[in-house]
């Protein structure tokens, strides 16, 4: 795999550059890329971040390893991991390696949990895969649309799809080949629709009438007018919100957002049937009102 142990060394270089030299230099990427966080955080330094801007955090600069503790406390609420990882994508990009040392150091929880879902069954070196996993978190870095949620997950899974790119092809290459006519099956399974549509619902790519609307015309063959009536509105509005959300979720799907999205299992079932006519006329109206 000669390009991912280019990524490797790559990406080890650009780590080190915003950290401190040291004799004895992991050979993991990963903890690599842990051992730079460490080094950058050491005092005296003049990394901090100022929490001073963001109302939920203490007022005052923050050490990057509090910050980092701060975001993964659960009373955390999501729009301010948010707001704080916007301010982190624009410091790595604006000033330099050491945020990106920073970047990485802050997600390595979120970035060790998928290498080890990512080794699940794999025979080869562990260590190109979490080259190739840190390189593609890097390089997101540079690009990533800064208004949608999810910004640190959507960073990972980046780095996610560039590690399942290079374990694929490197499968693939171990493939024996025939010249059986049949069809191929994929390497990875495809998802049943349904689960797509409750992936972009959790992470808010959808709201639960529109993976409705979506799943009653698309996947069980109703009409408009049908599954307008059901929910209370009109077939045009139906129709214009069909539109709408079908491009975020092409969009979402082609940007990799759903990859590797976890659906809380829930203590009692719960199908389509089970939302009441109350809540989705409820909904109906929020929409019409916001419309109008």
């Amino acid at each position: 795999m000669e390009v991912v142990h280019r990524h490797r060394g790559a990406v080890a270089d650009h780590l080190a550059k915003g950290a401190m030299p040291t004799q004895s230099w992991p050979s993991s990427p990963l903890a690599a890329a842990h051992r730079a966080f460490m080094l950058l955080i050491q005092p005296p330094t003049h990394i901090g971040f100022d929490g001073r801007a963001f109302p939920a955090l203490p007022d005052e600069i923050l050490p990057l390893e509090r910050l980092k503790t701060l975001l993964l406390a659960p009373q955390t609420s999501v729009e301010v991991r948010d707001a704080v990882w916007r301010e982190l994508v624009v410091r790595a990009r604006r000033d330099g390696p050491a945020w990106v040392v920073a970047a990485v150091g802050i997600a390595m929880p979120g970035l060790r949990h998928v290498a080890g879902l990512l080794a699940t069954g794999w025979r080869g070196d562990t260590q190109d895969l979490d080259a190739e996993l840190l390189a593609g978190f890097v390089e997101r870095l540079r690009t990533i649309d800064l208004e949608p949620p999810r910004v640190v997950g959507r960073l990972i899974d980046a780095g996610v799809r560039a590690a399942r790119k290079a374990r694929d092809a490197d499968s693939d290459a171990q493939l024996i080949h025939t010249d059986v006519t049949s069809p191929v099956a994929p390497i990875l399974p495809w998802d049943h629709p349904e689960l797509v549509l409750a992936r972009a619902v959790s992470i808010g790519v959808l709201d639960a009438d529109e993976a409705n609307l979506i799943a009653a015309t698309r996947l069980e063959h109703a009409t408009l007018a049908q599954a307008a009536q059901q929910i209370g509105i009109s077939p045009s509005l139906a129709s214009s919100w069909r539109v709408k959300a079908e491009r975020r979720l092409l969009d979402a799907i082609r940007e990799g957002d759903l990859a590797f999205v976890a659906l809380r299992p829930r203590r009692r079932a719960a199908t389509r049937s089970c939302v009441t006519a109350t809540h989705l006329g409820t909904t109906a109206t929020q929409r019409q009102a916001a419309a109008a």
